[in-house]
């Protein structure tokens, strides 16, 4: 735990969302994987979803942990262009990228979010 921060921390001293190009930032928890489209400029989150979103509900039912993270993806890409947002920072959170991670950043690229 205390590693993960310390790379995340190292990365976000690099990595800063913008209002143009705001940052998808990524946390995976043990059963669930969370998304939000964060404006650090304002602080402000624009965007976000998760395993637990409730238009996910139905879909989640039966589906791997990746699977699940693709679904939060394409969701996640959706919600951001409908806001009008295309293109964002990656920000891993200090984990690799593979797995969930991984499954969530190409099916956000699938639906057409660019980073």
């Amino acid at each position: 735990m205390k590693l993960r921060q310390k790379r995340h921390l190292r990365i976000r001293k690099l990595l800063r969302g913008s209002k143009e190009r705001p940052r998808l930032c990524v946390y995976r928890s043990l059963n669930h994987i969370y998304a939000q489209i964060i404006d650090d400029e304002n602080g402000y989150t624009l965007t976000h979803a998760s395993t637990l979103s409730p238009e996910l509900r139905e879909e989640l039912r039966g589906e791997t942990k990746a699977e699940r993270a693709s679904l939060v993806g394409a969701l996640i890409a959706r919600k951001a262009g409908a806001r009008g947002i295309s293109t964002v920072v990656f920000d891993r959170g200090g984990y690799r990228y593979h797995g969930r991670v991984k499954a969530l950043a190409e099916a956000a690229r699938k639906e057409g979010l660019r980073f």
